[in-house]
């Protein structure tokens, strides 16, 4: 089975030695997004629900690149540095996925790239 990487402009540029996504038959790996603009590379703000809604956005862009949306994600990986945060990240979240929501694990860490509080990965699978 061949792979194809995924690429697009309305989602931070890889920051080092990796692709965006990675497509895999009808599965998509998406790397972690961090809340960068896009088009500046730069962190979006320092308020946490402003990260979080950028984060998901350029999940979704990647999504989008891939040829799905955001419900076609079926496991996502959500890393944090404060955990009090959960419940921003699942009002966020609401916002962005519709019943049947994907299975999902959010894990406290103690570090993010570029200062960031909060980084999202997912594994999507598109409709054949």
């Amino acid at each position: 089975m061949a792979k194809s990487i995924i690429q697009t402009d309305n989602a931070p540029q890889a920051i080092g030695t990796y692709s965006q996504a990675v497509k895999a038959g009808t599965t998509v790996y998406l790397s972690g997004q961090i809340p960068l603009n896009p088009q500046t590379m730069e962190m979006v703000s320092e308020d946490f629900a402003e990260q979080a809604t950028q984060v998901f956005e350029n999940v979704k862009a990647v999504c989008e690149a891939a040829g799905g949306t955001m419900n076609d994600l079926v496991k996502v990986n959500i890393f944090l540095l404060d955990l009090s945060h959960f419940a921003t990240v699942n009002e966020i979240m609401s916002k962005y996925f519709s019943k049947p929501y994907p299975a999902r694990a959010a894990i406290g860490v103690a570090a993010l790239p570029k200062g960031s509080q909060i980084e999202i990965d997912g594994v999507m699978e598109l409709p054949e």
